[in-house]
């Protein structure tokens, strides 16, 4: 069995894959100051509800833009699972050329994002994962990583409109009822959703046009639904693409 985690820096996503099945799959809070213990403790009790096995686990890989948390993680794997976990960096052999400056630069859920989509939709393609960032990643038909861009998530837009005004409340980010806003939250309800949804597809607008008309979107993250069913370009939802892709890095490398 195969642990992998993604660390990011609002939640650390965790999956079991018994095989190529993802056999158990969680989700928690990012926290700095939590000690290998507290994660092997966690990691106990979340296969026990699930009914896994923890010692069916052999190998553990991590992708993480969290550096804090990488020496609890790497000790945690040590002490509660007898194996030295393999984080993805730069030197990781993905599969995928890496077209960035720097290479070193890429966050690490970037890149495993853009291998399993790569591997399971073809190129090229464009990722989008909707997390503390909003992020676009693009491969070409080749299976060359090209790079991407990088913008304000959601949840930093509604979080600044609260802490920056006088005036303006803490709202929940979700379709509003209509397009012109009567009242306060629904104004802002609106504009952070239409300016979010319009974001996103603007962008993808000019990245097809660069990529060309059969470029495969796929977006993942937690408020990839929240937009999707409006959106011209997002139809396909993967939720648990890092996941798979961290799986099929995990294969690549074993043994190595």
């Amino acid at each position: 069995m195969l642990l992998a985690l993604d660390a990011g820096n609002s939640n650390v996503t965790i999956g079991a894959f018994d095989g190529n099945r993802l056999a158990g799959r969680w989700r928690l809070r990012t926290v700095l100051s939590q000690t290998s213990d507290e994660w092997g403790i966690l990691l106990r009790n979340l296969f026990s509800l699930s009914g896994l096995d923890l010692s069916r686990v052999k190998g553990i890989i991590v992708s993480s833009v969290v550096p804090p948390l990488d020496p609890a993680l790497a000790q945690m794997g040590r002490v509660y699972f007898q194996t030295e976990p393999l984080f993805v960096t730069p030197e990781t052999d993905t599969g995928l050329e890496i077209g960035y400056d720097n290479p070193a630069e890429v966050g690490a859920d970037r890149i495993v994002n853009s291998v399993a989509a790569y591997r399971k939709y073809g190129g090229p393609c464009v990722v989008v994962d909707l997390g503390t960032a909003i992020t676009f990643d693009a491969v070409s038909a080749q299976g060359r990583y090209l790079g991407g861009l990088i913008c304000a998530g959601i949840d930093i837009a509604v979080e600044a409109l609260f802490a920056k005004t006088a005036r303006l409340p803490l709202v929940e980010f979700r379709k509003p009822p209509k397009l012109i806003g009567t009242n306060t939250v629904g104004s802002m309800q609106a504009g952070l959703y239409y300016g979010a949804l319009d974001m996103i597809d603007g962008i993808l607008e000019r990245l097809t046009a660069v990529l060309g008309p059969q470029t495969k979107v796929v977006a993942t993250g937690g408020q990839a639904g929240l937009v999707a069913g409006e959106s011209k370009y997002l139809k396909t939802i993967d939720e648990d693409l890092t996941l798979e892709g961290l799986c099929l890095i995990w294969e690549r490398n074993r043994g190595r």
